[in-house]
């Protein structure tokens, strides 16, 4: 398994396409250091999780604490077990943000959606009625 840490490398690393599987922490201050991350990984098509601390990312590459980690390369052996992680990670995360939209536009809320739907219903008796009069 090839882990590769620190943020520019993985950067580079993404932009290259290189990275089979980025790990980013929560935790980082300033958190601007990484918000563009799964922005990037989703434009690149990169699968990425999120775990809670920088201790158990640099848990990962022998240091103390570390903003993120790109996976590069695995053993045959663990191949599928990869393959299970991307798939679990980019229906988790990566996939997660179209399922908050509907072909592009913001999906309303319960109330909105009846609020809307009554004053269309008062729109159209208001027509009919004008329609009679007429």
């Amino acid at each position: 398994m090839a882990l590769k840490f620190g943020l520019k490398h993985v950067t580079s690393l993404v932009e290259e396409k290189k990275a089979k599987l980025v790990v980013i922490a929560s935790d980082v201050n300033p958190i601007e250091l990484v918000v563009w991350m799964p922005a990037l990984c989703r434009k690149m098509g990169i699968p990425y999780c999120i775990v809670k601390s920088c201790a158990r990312v640099g848990a990962l590459v022998g240091q103390k604490t570390d903003t993120c980690v790109a996976l590069t390369g695995v053993k045959k052996e663990d191949e599928n077990t990869l393959r299970t992680l991307t798939q679990n990670f980019e229906e988790q995360f990566t996939l997660n943000k179209l399922k908050w939209t509907r072909e592009g536009k913001p999906v309303m809320g319960m109330k909105t959606q009846m609020r809307l739907k009554k004053r269309q219903e008062q729109v159209e008796a208001e027509l009919a009625k004008r329609m009679k009069s007429v």
